[in-house]
């Protein structure tokens, strides 16, 4: 499923990580490692579930926001687009509580 846009967007994010943190915030974000770009992740679904209650307007923004964010993420963490995708393809079909059920418990 390479040609989904978010594969699109995870291969030019992939292609920052080494970039000059001085010139692109993709590569400032990989610079200063996973727990800030896990705290980006935190400050973003936030702003996304605010938006939702409070600025509806800004769904969409806050929505893209968070995206690339966790796109951030999967590339620092070395996950690729197509094992998430892989991954709600074995959930369709398969009721959220029933999935929700068959996880390991913490």
């Amino acid at each position: 499923m390479t040609d989904h846009p978010l594969s699109a967007l995870f291969a030019t994010i992939a292609a920052r990580k080494n970039a000059d943190p001085a010139t692109s915030y993709t590569a400032k974000l990989f610079s200063k490692g996973r727990n800030k770009i896990a705290q980006k992740i935190g400050e973003e679904g936030v702003e996304l579930a605010i938006a939702a209650c409070a600025e509806p307007d800004k769904i969409v923004s806050e929505s893209a926001d968070l995206l690339y964010h966790m796109l951030v993420l999967w590339a620092d963490a070395g996950v690729s687009p197509d094992a998430i995708w892989q991954e709600l393809a074995k959930r369709a079909g398969t009721s959220g509580l029933e999935e929700k059920a068959r996880r390991p418990k913490a």
